[in-house]
């Protein structure tokens, strides 16, 4: 039988160590849960396999016992190793129907688009999501491409079906605007991971989006 499937999340948080060098990934795991994270991302783009295998375990282990889904960012090697809830891929990544071959319907597979057609295109390959962005400019991610905006995330909400998760430029004075543009929820990286108080950070993006209500998911 196929493990069940963990909600996706409105409020994932992506751990970064080369932004900030303060926590461990482990730790903003931690300080992201305790702020009311219920998705965590692991994101680390070197390294060699044992260690990011190594990592996500424990990460991993600090989600399930809090019941939070845990995904990995690219390597879909360390999601199967590390048995987490599934994974998030870029225009550039594992190919999605790959992913998703290997990581059966229990999992959950995550795909970026920054256009319309990139947002189709992953729903087709049969991803569970899609992670729009980013939505307002960011220094988080070097190859970001241009801001696309609210009217951009609402053209993509309304051209999928699957719940969209938007990301870039976004914290707590913007996050109840792309909800009302009808986004699942929001990701963020340097919103919680580079704020002195990671879980502070995640605690006031948690409240934005309870007194947002609900999205379509």
């Amino acid at each position: 039988m196929a493990p069940r499937r963990k909600p996706i999340g409105r409020l994932h948080v992506l751990t970064d160590v080369e932004l900030q060098t303060r926590f461990s990934h482990v730790e903003l795991t931690r300080l992201a849960i305790d702020g009311g994270a219920d998705t965590v991302q692991f994101r680390q783009k070197t390294g060699s396999t044992r260690a990011l295998i190594e990592t996500a375990r424990e990460m991993g282990q600090l989600c399930a016992r809090a019941g939070v889904t845990f995904l990995v960012n690219d390597r879909v090697d360390v999601a199967i190793a590390a048995d987490a809830d599934g994974v998030h891929l870029g225009q550039s990544d594992f190919p999605i129907p790959l992913a998703r071959r290997l990581l059966g319907p229990g999992r959950i597979v995550g795909g970026s688009a920054s256009t319309v057609d990139e947002a189709k295109q992953c729903e087709a390959e049969g991803a569970d999501y899609v992670g729009f962005g980013p939505v307002y400019p960011t220094t988080s991610k070097a190859d970001a491409a241009p801001a696309g905006g609210l009217d951009l995330l609402l053209r993509v909400v309304e051209a999928v079906a699957c719940p969209v998760v938007a990301i870039g430029g976004i914290g707590e004075g913007n996050a109840a605007a792309v909800l009302r543009a009808g986004a699942l929820g929001i990701a963020v990286i340097s919103a919680v991971c580079c704020r002195d108080d990671p879980a502070q950070a995640a605690r006031g993006l948690a409240r934005v989006l309870a007194g947002a209500g609900g999205s379509r998911g």
